[in-house]
């Protein structure tokens, strides 16, 4: 006997897909599938209201990596909606010698490129993408490079971030470091 256990996440997946793979079924032409499909799976038609990301986020200094290295003073995580389907997501990182960096991103959360704002030592470039509403993921780019990838969770109770970072270190090992955000504001 095998037994299946998914996540909630991964049950509505595979709801949603079901659901689109049966809506394009009915459709009467091959345009009409495919606009069917992109509505019923499409992660940009999820309300901007509802979504558990917006706000203030604080990094939690407490938990950071064991081999993250000198930590920092703080970091906050702003995410706001713009309007008309868009976000702008602003980083602020206040290093061990109290200098700040600071950069902010425009975009669309379809997983198509978007510049960035501000200080670019990790990267000029994001694209975004949130497959479900309460997970986003970011794919950062400098000169036309792949920097590193980011995924990012909400807690069920929606007070927690917890931000996957995998990318190489300078000798070419793949790692991923697990950063805890708390929520300082709601939008």
């Amino acid at each position: 006997m095998v037994s299946i256990h998914l996540s909630i996440r991964t049950s509505f997946a595979l709801i949603t897909c079901a659901a689109a793979i049966a809506t394009t079924a009915h459709a009467r032409t091959p345009a009409d599938a495919r606009g069917i499909a992109e509505t019923a799976t499409s992660p940009a038609q999820t309300s901007p209201a509802q979504s558990p990301f917006l706000g203030e986020w604080e990094l939690d200094l407490t938990r950071m990596p064991g081999n993250y290295g000198p930590p920092p003073r703080k970091v906050t995580y702003s995410f706001r909606d713009i309007g008309e389907g868009q976000w702008r997501t602003t980083i602020e990182i206040v290093a061990p010698d109290a200098s700040v960096r600071k950069v902010s991103i425009r975009y669309r959360r379809d997983g198509q490129p978007a510049q960035s704002q501000g200080d670019n030592v990790d990267g000029d470039s994001a694209a975004l993408l949130s497959p479900a509403s309460d997970v986003l993921v970011m794919s950062i780019a400098k000169d036309g490079h792949l920097g590193s990838v980011r995924t990012y969770s909400i807690s069920a109770n929606g007070e927690e971030m917890t931000e996957s970072a995998a990318s190489v270190d300078q000798n070419g090992a793949p790692f991923v470091r697990v950063f805890h955000f708390r929520r300082v504001r709601s939008s």
